[in-house]
């Protein structure tokens, strides 16, 4: 079965498909506002020309390298190019601006494909018994799993707590737009049919990092420029790296491969959840947030390990883990290969192959990386007038391609201006991020599970993994204010 598999991958269609795969999700991933998804669903009318395998490994190889990619434009410039790179950029920019930016991308690069690595091994041996978790989580373990999410704001958020806080609230008070759940009933729509859907997150997320990060660059001078620029060595610090945070890396890898399994969940949640963990764990926490290599060690292997770990349950039974592994599902139907327990007996050197394209994509990953960075550097060298404009139409293509409506383009004009004036008054952008993701989620699932429990809320606590998560939840949230009131008695004695 293994030797069938390697001569299914090892041909140079396959190769080659994997390689272009490649570069394209890399270039694509590296532009602010185009996401791992958008380039998944422009590969989907040429796999429709492929076998198979090469169709299957195409989307494979630019997913993982679009996950990579946006820390490119996250490190050298503020302006994250997927939203799983918002958990960790404004370390990853710090540390560029301090010289260091050979070593933050090379970090990005290395533990991006170290836990995608982790992930596929997980995803050969471990996909039956994982997915068998996956099916487990109701709406009650979902509301949970966001609830932990939406607490990580304090940790990711540098400086004041409170801070961080204000800014999950405008997060969470943008995701009330649209539709009421379960009503359906317009809110704060002020009348417009466009703002129905609610507010998008592609365009806020250009917004807050990218617009606000074009105006700031027109109101500093260039001494206090934000592009960094590539000088050193990518991957020779990254043996230091894995030497002082062993611990970091194999724990994101293991995080992002659970989180992935979760039908919705995905590399986004996968990385803010992998950097508050690091952080709560972490000998010297208050680096976070100002040029700290440990967050972006678990945050990048965690998630690229989520990207390999959402395929299990699309694999094991047909439940797309998130958006990507919804299209791939249909992809799948269209070449013969009808994801179910039935397909890992049926066609068994078919799922093998896919397994070592997710090693190898993840292997290529590195100099395709490398060229990328180095690539990225020489482009951003040129002068402010000339790339600020650029970027600015990118991030309108993205904004507007996201639904094809010229909606995206007002609300991440809307949300520059805010991403500024929230800067400016020194308010974190990332917990806003966290809640403008996270806050139509925990709406629904907590509804859902409210109707379910028939208004009981000890209904959170009967299942066992709920009852768990919600403790553990709990716990998170109590901590603070426990060190609160001892401090506050140490003070007053």
């Amino acid at each position: 079965m293994l030797i069938e598999a390697l001569k299914i991958v090892f041909q140079p269609d396959v190769l080659l498909t994997v390689f272009l795969a490649g570069c394209f999700g890399m270039f694509v991933g590296a532009i602010p506002g185009l996401t791992a998804t958008m380039a998944t669903a422009l590969l989907v009318p040429v796999t429709f020309f492929m076998d198979p395998v090469p169709a299957i490994a195409s989307i494979v190889a630019a997913t993982g390298m679009a996950i990579f990619a946006g820390d490119i434009s996250g490190t050298l410039m503020r302006m994250p190019g997927t939203p799983a790179s918002a958990a960790y950029v404004e370390d990853a920019h710090r540390l560029s601006r301090a010289g260091r930016a050979n070593e933050v991308l090379g970090a990005c690069l290395f533990f991006s494909a170290f836990g995608g690595i982790v992930g596929a091994i997980a995803l050969s041996l471990l996909a039956p018994q994982l997915a068998e978790i996956a099916l487990k989580f109701s709406s009650f373990e979902y509301f949970w799993l966001v609830l932990l999410g939406l607490s990580s704001a304090v940790f990711v958020s540098s400086g004041s707590p409170m801070r961080g806080l204000v800014s999950l609230f405008i997060g969470l008070a943008a995701s009330l737009v649209g539709q009421d759940n379960p009503s359906g009933a317009s809110r704060y729509t002020f009348g417009s049919v466009e703002l129905l859907a609610g507010l998008q997150f592609i365009p806020a997320m250009i917004g807050l990092f990218a617009i606000s990060e074009i105006m700031r660059s027109y109101t500093k001078n260039a001494a206090e420029a934000r592009i960094a620029h590539v000088k050193g060595p990518i991957f020779s610090p990254q043996l230091a790296n894995f030497r002082r945070y062993p611990k970091q890396a194999f724990r994101g890898a293991g995080v992002g491969t659970i989180i992935g399994a979760l039908p919705g969940a995905g590399a986004d949640i996968a990385a803010w959840i992998s950097y508050a963990i690091s952080k709560k764990f972490s000998r010297t926490p208050e680096r976070f947030g100002t040029g700290h290599v440990e967050g972006l060690v678990e945050a990048g292997a965690s998630n690229n390990a989520a990207v390999s770990g959402a395929w299990i349950p699309a694999l094991v039974f047909g439940i797309p883990g998130d958006t990507i592994t919804a299209i791939v599902i249909g992809v799948m139907y269209v070449k013969g290969l009808n994801p179910g327990p039935m397909v890992f007996i049926q066609q068994p050197e078919m799922i093998y192959a896919i397994f070592m394209v997710f090693a190898l994509a993840n292997l290529l990953m590195l100099p395709i990386g490398w060229v990328a960075i180095h690539a990225a550097g020489r482009l951003l060298a040129a002068p402010q007038r000339i790339l600020m404009p650029i970027i600015l139409v990118f991030c309108i293509v993205g904004a507007y391609s996201t639904n094809n409506s010229a909606a995206g383009i007002i609300i991440m004009l809307g949300f520059g201006v805010l991403g500024f004036l929230m800067e400016e008054n020194e308010i974190p952008l990332a917990p806003a991020i966290l809640g403008l993701v996270l806050g139509p989620m925990i709406e629904k699932y907590f509804i859902t599970s409210m109707i379910k429990a028939d208004g009981n809320l000890l209904g959170f606590f009967e299942r066992p993994i709920s009852a768990g998560l919600g403790l553990a939840t709990l716990l998170l949230c109590l901590i603070p204010v426990v060190r609160w009131i001892r401090k506050r008695r140490h003070a007053t004695a």
